[in-house]
């Protein structure tokens, strides 16, 4: 975490308003975008740095996680569907899922799951949850053409086209989507009245980490 990214948030944002600390934001690197800014993104961008990567505004983070939790829970939880072929996304999804009760596909998204009922992968969801346009562009493609509403993670070089709802966040990072798919679970189940306002799920972002495994 950059002293000064924590500095320079401080001086803009009421951390009392935020899901969580703003420490905790920056330190699991929520906020850290990429040296690339797309014209889409430029909304969400707090600052850019010296080093050149694009700083994401946390404030807006925190609202669209906010958002996307009151949304998800006014579905049944058997028409959320959440996707993320991204390794790092694999283990986070998944255990949102299983938390919110929603259906979940990591890794691998099988080209015909949203549009050939022939396939065995079929899935017919209402809305469904991306963690990157670019990783998960035949899932977002094929959600276009059944006209099903897409929720994604967007870093600070994606593009937004037929995105529904933007959160913008770091979709790359390990501790990041862990600390995102937490909050999410959580809101999800606040909303739904499962947990109540200052209650949270007595998990931490390791519960939702993909470990590495080292030799």
């Amino acid at each position: 975490m950059s002293s000064q990214d924590l500095e320079l948030f401080q001086n803009v944002i009421d951390d009392s308003k935020l899901l969580i600390s703003l420490e905790q934001y920056l330190t699991s690197g929520v906020h850290i975008g990429t040296v690339i800014k797309t014209n889409d993104m430029k909304e969400f961008i707090f600052r850019s740095r010296p080093d050149g990567l694009n700083v994401l505004n946390i404030m807006k983070t925190d609202e669209r996680i906010r958002l996307t939790g009151r949304l998800l829970a006014t579905y049944d939880p058997e028409d959320v569907l959440i996707l993320g072929s991204r390794q790092y996304a694999s283990v986070p999804s998944t255990k949102m899922a299983r938390l919110c009760n929603f259906k979940v596909i990591p890794g691998r998204f099988v080209p015909g799951t949203l549009t050939n009922p022939e396939s065995k992968s079929f899935v017919e969801p209402k809305i469904i949850f991306i963690n990157d346009p670019r990783a998960d562009k035949q899932a977002l493609q094929e959600s276009v053409l059944m006209n099903i509403p897409v929720i994604s993670l967007c870093d600070s070089d994606n593009t937004t086209s037929f995105i529904d709802l933007v959160i913008p966040a770091n979709n790359k990072g390990r501790r990041a989507l862990a600390r995102v798919y937490l909050l999410l679970a959580t809101q999800v189940l606040r909303e739904r009245g499962e947990l109540s306002e200052d209650e949270d799920l007595g998990l931490s972002i390791e519960d939702f980490n993909f470990k590495v495994l080292r030799n």
